[in-house]
């Protein structure tokens, strides 16, 4: 049975213990909960990549406590570095190359040459990492491929009993994963997942990024690159003007299409931060709700293309791909 503790003196304490230990402890950011595990522990890594049922090739995002901490595991830029002070603790990951004195385990890093690092924001998270004083290696407290969290309840539902504890920190203010920025080519920032900082706020500093071609199924070289993720179990179609009465139906603003079976807003104010903190609750409660209905499928009313309404696309996007069998996730 897996631990609830509270986000309390004493219950970060135990957290950190279970994570110096080698075990496996969930715990909430400003993006989503992450499922957190000692990355320079080989077996801590490999203990992540079981109970989420995660592909080998996919590498993990480590998480540290300062910038100072991050940066002891890479080789940063300038640019890096200024990058870091506008936007950390925040919701940006920066791939860069991996320091020759790396204590981040191959596994984590699957290997590559780089290394994605991250500062995540909030009180509780970042004492945690403090305390642990090691890479955290920490993606969505999920099984590979479905719904991200944004509460401890959402991590329970997936994972109790196959981790040792989840650390109570409430709900994610942001909602959806960190923007993703590869910085391996010092003059060719390349952004390979929209998140929670913009692509505009990221160009005022860096000036204009680049983008690569398409995501992968195969052998992701940046964690949030594969094309089929967070999917419910229903089918989800996108940008549905005319939704059927067998759909459920994720709305956005303040007069959502008519006809669906059942609706789920994610702002009735039309307001795209709101509905980023709401998309994955909202997608899991249609997935669970659709199906006590007999509902067919979740359907989904247009997101602008801009600002996080990108990072919003993008994970909807993923969440109507086709699914890869599930031999191919083990």
């Amino acid at each position: 049975m897996t631990l609830r503790l509270a986000a309390t003196p004493s219950g970060l304490e135990a957290a950190a213990h279970i994570l110096r230990d080698g075990g496996l402890v969930a715990f909430g950011t400003e993006t989503v909960y992450g499922l957190g595990g000692d990355a320079s522990q080989p077996k801590a890594v490999a203990r992540i990549f079981e109970a989420k049922n995660r592909p080998r090739f996919n590498p993990l995002i480590s998480h540290f406590p300062t910038a100072a901490a991050a940066f002891e595991q890479v080789s940063a830029s300038p640019l890096a570095r200024k990058l870091a002070e506008t936007f950390w603790p925040g919701p940006l990951t920066l791939v860069l190359p991996r320091a020759p004195g790396s204590t981040v385990s191959d596994l984590a890093a699957d290997g590559l040459t780089s290394l994605a690092v991250r500062v995540p924001r909030g009180d509780a998270v970042q004492t945690l990492l403090a305390l642990v004083d090691r890479p955290i290696a920490a993606p969505s407290a999920n099984r590979s491929g479905r719904i991200s969290p944004s509460d401890a309840s959402h991590v329970l539902e997936e994972l109790d009993g196959r981790i040792d504890a989840v650390l109570d920190t409430g709900p994610c203010m942001v909602g959806i994963e960190s923007t993703v920025l590869d910085l391996t080519q010092p003059d060719r920032p390349v952004l390979l997942r929209h998140g929670g900082i913009t692509p505009e706020a990221l160009e005022a500093v860096c000036g204009p990024l680049s983008y690569p071609e398409t995501a992968s199924d195969t052998a992701p070289v940046s964690p949030g690159r594969m094309l089929s993720h967070y999917a419910p179990t229903l089918p989800v179609r996108l940008d549905v003007t005319h939704p059927e009465a067998t759909d459920a139906l994720l709305a956005f603003g303040p007069t959502p299409a008519r006809g669906a079976g059942y609706v789920f807003n994610l702002s009735e104010q039309g307001s795209l931060e709101e509905a980023a903190a709401r998309l994955f609750a909202g997608l899991r409660f249609l997935d669970k709700k659709g199906a006590e209905l007999g509902l067919k499928a979740i359907a989904v009313s247009p997101i602008p293309a801009q600002g996080l309404g990108l990072a919003i696309r993008d994970r909807l996007h993923r969440a109507a791909a086709p699914r890869p069998e599930e031999g191919n996730l083990t």
